[in-house]
C-alpha cells in the first residue's frame, strides 16, 4: 500500500462510525484506543498500525478488509484536479465549531499533503492541539488569534504563517465575522 492512499482508511472509519451513530469516545471504548488517536487517524494526522485497525474494525463490527478496500483504487494520473465545491466538508470532533473543506490529500516525497479551507465562525475558540506535521496557514478572510506555544499571533486578511505542528497551537476568532483560512498540512511519514 502507498502511504498517500492511507488517508482513505481514516475517512472510511469516520464514515462507518457516523453511519452507526457512534461518537469518537464510543469507538475508543470498544477498540481500547484513545479518542485522540482515533481522531488523528480519521483526520489523517497519523497512520494506524495493523493491530489498531483490527481493534477499530471490531468496534465498528466490520471486516478489516472493509476499512482498507478503497486503498489503491484511484488509478494513476500525472495530475490531480479538484473542482470548486468538490472538497469533502466536515466538522471535526477535535475542532468543534470549525468547518473544514478538505480540498486535497496526496503524497509528496516523504510527507503526505492535506489542503483545507477552514471556516471559523465569530466567537469560536479551539483549544491547543499538537500533531506530527508542518502547517501553512493563509488568512483568506477576516482575522484570528493563533496561539503558538506561549505566543499569541494576530493574523489578518492576507497574512501567512508556517510552523511546526508539534508546537501546541490554538485558534480564536474574537471578531464579529467569520474568518476563512487556507491551510496546508505536510504530514510526516513514519
Amino acid at each position: 500500500m502507498r502511504n498517500v492512499e492511507l488517508g482513505k482508511v481514516g475517512r472510511k472509519i469516520r464514515q462507518l462510525r457516523k453511519e452507526r451513530g457512534m461518537n469518537l469516545q464510543e469507538v475508543s471504548d470498544k477498540s481500547d484506543i484513545t479518542a485522540g488517536l482515533l481522531s488523528r487517524i480519521e483526520n489523517f494526522r497519523t497512520l494506524p498500525s495493523l493491530p489498531v485497525l483490527h481493534n477499530i474494525s471490531m468496534a465498528l463490527n466490520v471486516p478489516l478488509a472493509e476499512l482498507v478496500d478503497l486503498v489503491g483504487n484511484n488509478g494513476e494520473s500525472s495530475y490531480i484536479l479538484v473542482r470548486k465545491g468538490q472538497g469533502e466538508k466536515e466538522e471535526r470532533e477535535d475542532s468543534q465549531g470549525l468547518l473544514y473543506e478538505n480540498i486535497l490529500s496526496t503524497g509528496v516525497a516523504e510527507t503526505n499533503l492535506q489542503v483545507s479551507i477552514i471556516s471559523i465562525p465569530a466567537g469560536t475558540y479551539r483549544r491547543p492541539l499538537a500533531n506530527d506535521s508542518m502547517e501553512l496557514i493563509h488568512v483568506v478572510q477576516g482575522s484570528v488569534e493563533y496561539g503558538l506555544g506561549d505566543n499569541i499571533l494576530e493574523l489578518h486578511h492576507g497574512d501567512t504563517l508556517f510552523f511546526d505542528g508539534s508546537i501546541p497551537h490554538s485558534l480564536n476568532n474574537t471578531t464579529a465575522e467569520t474568518a476563512i483560512l487556507f491551510k496546508v498540512y505536510l504530514l510526516r511519514r513514519r
